[in-house]
């Protein structure tokens, strides 16, 4: 069996249109009862969502200072923050992949890696390794890259597959098991990785089953005009970057993340989740649907969207918001759909659409 311990020399590192109603009623059944068996008072509650709602408002105006006019995207990752999930940023270069996955580290007060994937990197450059120390007549372990708050990714499809494996247990356990001893990561713990679709020659396409490791999958996308004349007169004069300051620290991330577990999700909600699961894998236009690990990261999704919305509960409208990054990536189209040229975002928009929100019991 293998030993869980964490390394001594660890480097520790307002939007759409909401739904009135039967759904408003939904505030007074989650206040009596938090869900998922967690102990706390409905004013605790409602304090820690407050402090969620401020300090996440104050994280998106500070990254609104280095990626101008990316309101959605800065949203999404912050989703991803509190929902403790994995975020992939993929574009075409120059659009500002990797200022996203820095700006959300600087202006987190935690410990944070960058790592550039290139061919040669190895697995233990990310895992860590065990050396001999002469001295001692013993191992050691030396911690790798993976041991931080926050780890930026920078291309991760130009790694071999074998050390993108290196990434499979610790996005999904948060922990990392080196010569049968199993080392816990740092808490919080989030991946953003970046990745270009456009140029190929010389990468290695992510496995389906390290893509449906992140929570969410973002494209930054060109700016509007009157961004990018912006952009030009904050980054063209000096680096807005290293005027950032942190917003919060890693405790403050963790005690976030505690308050969005306590977000209400009631039964009807939960259950056209599962219907619009269920409607991805029966769809002629998808040739695979997603994942129970999928359904799961919507639901945490959802609730994290409604924290940010200032709300304890969780609207068909949140889930909705938030649908199409969470599992755009994870489906795969159908021959059919490809020839018609639709995208999965087409696909999953129609499903979305065409799945009943369920009525919520009075």
């Amino acid at each position: 069996m293998s030993e869980t311990r964490r390394p001594d020399r660890a480097v520790m590192a307002t939007g759409e249109g909401e739904r009135v109603g039967d759904w408003q009623t939904e505030a007074a059944t989650s206040r009596s009862a938090p869900p998922d068996g967690e102990a706390a008072t409905p004013d605790a509650l409602g304090v820690a969502l407050d402090r969620v709602l401020q300090v996440t408002t104050d994280l998106a105006r500070a990254m609104a200072t280095v990626i101008e006019g990316k309101d959605d995207v800065i949203r999404t990752a912050l989703v991803a923050l509190l929902a403790e999930g994995h975020l992939l940023v993929e574009d075409v270069p120059g659009v500002g992949k990797t200022m996203l996955a820095k700006t959300l580290a600087r202006s987190v007060d935690a410990t944070v890696r960058r790592v550039q994937f290139t061919p040669d990197l190895l697995p233990s450059d990310i895992t860590g390794v065990s050396v001999w120390n002469q001295d001692l007549r013993s191992f050691e372990f030396r911690p790798g890259a993976i041991f931080a708050n926050v780890v930026v990714g920078d291309e991760i499809n130009r790694a071999s597959p074998k050390t993108q494996s290196a990434l499979l247990e610790s996005m999904e356990e948060a922990q990392v098991t080196v010569d049968g001893t199993t080392y816990a990561l740092p808490r919080p713990f989030m991946v953003m990785a970046t990745q270009n679709p456009i140029e190929m020659e010389g990468t290695y396409p992510l496995p389906e089953a390290q893509r449906d490791r992140f929570m969410a999958r973002i494209s930054m996308g060109y700016p509007n005009a009157r961004a990018e004349l912006a952009l030009l007169d904050s980054h063209g004069a000096g680096d807005p970057l290293a005027d950032l300051k942190p917003v919060v620290d890693a405790a403050g991330v963790e005690a976030m993340v505690h308050a969005v577990r306590r977000v209400h999700a009631s039964p009807a909600v939960r259950q056209y989740i599962v219907d619009l699961a269920a409607a991805t894998r029966s769809t002629s236009a998808l040739r695979l649907g997603i994942s129970p690990r999928a359904t799961l990261h919507l639901l945490r999704a959802g609730r994290a969207h409604a924290a940010l919305r200032g709300r304890d509960h969780v609207l068909p409208d949140d889930i909705k918001a938030i649908a199409i990054p969470v599992l755009a990536h994870r489906v795969i189209l159908s021959g059919e759909s490809q020839l018609s040229r639709r995208s999965a975002a087409d696909v999953l928009s129609d499903l979305l659409d065409r799945t009943r929100v369920p009525a919520q019991p009075r």
